[in-house]
């Protein structure tokens, strides 16, 4: 095996370690935010989108490389020509078929648990975020429940103070209803007497104007008689001159 090889293999082998570690039961989702979370993670987020498409890139070549070799020595003139020209060329050839098949499927596997390691990062990140909102939003509704409670309460006692303070309020207002009705049949009696009053002032004032028209009338009467006997004095004491 070649070092490019190695370094695949090795490679591969530690995508399957990583894989196994974060499927380990015994570590929340939450651990695994506090881990990303990490400064050391921020600094090299910058590089990580760069170094995981030349990754992607490397593994692809490789992948096709290998592709390449197992097709040229899995085709049959390759292997008969071989054969012609020197002894051992058959068992060299499957030789070189065994690498190329095996290349095949370290790039392979390496590509695609590189592709799972990443989806499994973002999975966890996600899962780690919605336990946390569910955990935020269960303390909020079990907060909105102790609160309705407490509303509830409050609503019951206020109930009570209430029927307590109605019948109270029903005997005082039963006390000042009957007050009313006593000072209602005061002022009724009070009034009558006042129209009735009223209405005999009334009458002594037609009853003075009838007489007060009658004395002016009079005294009119009187004046003229007045005047006449006056004339009528004035006329004999000038017969007598």
């Amino acid at each position: 095996m070649t070092l490019q090889w190695v370094a695949v293999a090795t490679f591969l082998y530690a995508e399957i370690g990583l894989i196994l570690i974060f499927c380990l039961p015994f570590i929340p989702p939450q651990r695994w935010q506090k881990i990303f979370s990490f400064t050391v993670w921020g600094k090299i987020a910058t590089f990580w989108n760069k170094a995981f498409l030349t990754i992607i890139v490397l593994l692809i070549v490789l992948f096709l490389d290998a592709v390449r070799e197992v097709r040229k020595y899995s085709s049959s003139p390759a292997i008969e020509k071989g054969l012609t020209t020197r002894p051992g060329a058959y068992e060299h050839a499957q030789m070189k078929l065994f690498r190329s098949q095996r290349n095949l499927y370290i790039s392979g596997f390496s590509l695609f648990f590189w592709l799972v390691l990443r989806r499994l990062v973002i999975l966890i990140t996600q899962l780690a975020k919605e336990l946390s909102n569910k955990g935020v939003l269960k303390t909020q509704a079990e907060n909105t429940n102790e609160a309705a409670k407490k509303f509830m309460e409050e609503n019951e006692r206020l109930k009570r103070l209430l029927k307590s303070n109605a019948k109270e309020e029903e005997h005082i207002l039963e006390a000042e209803n009957k007050k009313l009705v006593e000072e209602q049949e005061k002022l009724k009696t009070e009034l009558k007497k006042t129209s009735d009053a009223l209405s005999k002032a009334q009458n002594d004032v037609m009853t003075m104007k009838m007489q007060s028209e009658r004395l002016s009338k009079e005294y009119d009467r009187l004046l003229k008689e007045h005047a006449e006997l006056q004339n009528c004095l004035g006329k004999d004491n000038k017969k007598g001159l």
